[in-house]
């Protein structure tokens, strides 16, 4: 691409960024009640749900980064880091970190260590796919309680959140199979590699704690600080999103959006009525859970589900947040576009999947949704013939993964 053509792109771009804002603020003029309602919506959310439910753990994670306890738990994932999703072992840490502190955190680590050097960009880009996830806290607190107020629920969502996030990480681990792997860095373990993995996560952690030398006052200080400025950008993007969807649902724009996934949701025999919470979670991840949790006339394991395809999608408000942290490197969005989308997918596949063996007596899956599926032209006729085999089919999966990679060295090694 020519240096002409790349300018015509980023001035289209820059134009069609500015007409939008543009007519966002036509709308926000020509429908300013609405638009406040829903900022008072989104500032409850944040303030009733979201703050208590999230801003402890930013400060403990914090503090848990400081005393190098991150490091520690990085350091014994590094032996399973570079066979299993060919990255380097350091992306253990940023695995950990990941799914403790949820999105964007991977993907601002992932950043940091690409301007280290200490990972290529296909390297980087399987990291991001993988570790772009919720924390715990919000799963369990904002979503499983605050939402759908059922602590139960958290079981069967971390299981398909970040179980899910184990098969893209398997999945991703063929992404760039021509690129070279990066060298792992030197100085990350002091100690020698004969020494035992647990002396080596101590000495990680040791060491991680000297090289951040902050006492205790000054290390909680600072995690206040930063997580409460972290709160305040997570707060001011739920509220963004409340309006933007407020005032294009008034001009009539998401009954569009939500027609059409409605007429998809038909297609693939799922609940119509989930439209509106699935279009709401693309835009913004704690709006569209809210609204799955609240969906009126959805049985739960389809409310459920919805929930897990939005946690895994992020919303595009953490899409925004990635890309911004990636502007500065040679990653991809597209890689993680796709990484997100199949995760969303298996997200709800393993829901409905679990939902009989883990929840099937006190909330089943109703007989109408059973029957329609039953016209599916597929071998398995009914849900209760498929349930009972959900174990038999994970565990084909995983080992016809397995299988592959071990046909795939043998053929590597029977080339040298």
């Amino acid at each position: 691409m020519t240096t002409r053509s790349k300018r015509t792109q980023s001035y289209t771009s820059i134009y069609l960024i500015g007409a939008i804002a543009l007519f966002i603020t036509l709308l926000l003029l020509i429908y300013a009640p609405q638009g406040i309602q829903a900022a008072l919506r989104g500032v409850s959310i944040w303030w009733d749900v979201l703050f208590p439910a999230l801003f402890p753990f930013f400060v403990i994670s914090e503090i848990l980064l400081g005393f190098g306890i991150v490091h520690f738990i990085g350091t014994l994932f590094d032996p399973m880091m570079r066979p299993v999703f060919r990255v380097p072992g350091i992306g253990g840490f940023i695995m950990a970190m990941g799914f403790a502190s949820g999105y964007p955190v991977g993907a601002k680590l992932t950043a940091q260590l690409w301007e280290q050097k200490l990972v290529n960009r296909e390297e980087g880009e399987r990291l991001v796919a993988v570790t772009t996830s919720s924390d715990p806290i919000f799963l369990i607190g904002a979503v499983s309680v605050g939402f759908f107020h059922d602590v139960e629920l958290a079981g069967i969502l971390a299981i398909a959140h970040y179980g899910g996030a184990m098969i893209i990480g398997l999945l991703m681990r063929f992404h760039g199979m021509r690129s070279k792997p990066s060298e792992d860095d030197p100085n990350r373990h002091p100690t020698s590699h004969t020494d035992s993995i647990l002396k080596r996560a101590f000495e990680a952690m040791h060491a991680a704690r000297i090289k951040d030398g902050r006492r205790i006052g000054t290390l909680l200080g600072h995690a206040i600080q930063h997580s409460l400025n972290l709160m305040f950008v997570v707060g001011g993007l739920v509220v963004f999103f409340s309006v933007v969807l407020s005032v294009l649902t008034q001009a009539g724009i998401m009954q569009f959006f939500y027609n059409g996934l409605a007429t998809l949701l038909a297609a693939v025999h799922l609940p119509e009525a989930l439209s509106q919470s699935l279009m709401s979670g693309v835009f913004e991840v704690t709006l569209g859970t809210k609204e799955a949790g609240s969906a009126v006339g959805v049985a739960l394991p389809f409310q459920v589900a919805a929930a897990a395809f939005i946690l895994s999608w992020g919303g595009l408000s953490v899409h925004a947040q990635v890309v911004s942290l990636l502007a500065n490197t040679n990653l991809r969005y597209m890689p993680f576009l796709f990484a997100r989308l199949i995760h969303g997918v298996i997200a709800v596949v393993i829901v409905l999947l679990l939902w009989q063996p883990i929840h099937g007596d006190r909330s089943p899956i109703p007989t109408s949704a059973v029957n329609t599926w039953t016209q599916l032209p597929t071998p398995i006729r009914t849900l209760e013939q498929l349930l009972p085999t959900s174990g038999i089919m994970i565990l084909t999966v995983c080992g016809s993964i397995v299988l592959f990679f071990a046909i795939y060295r043998l053929w590597k090694w029977a080339r040298l």
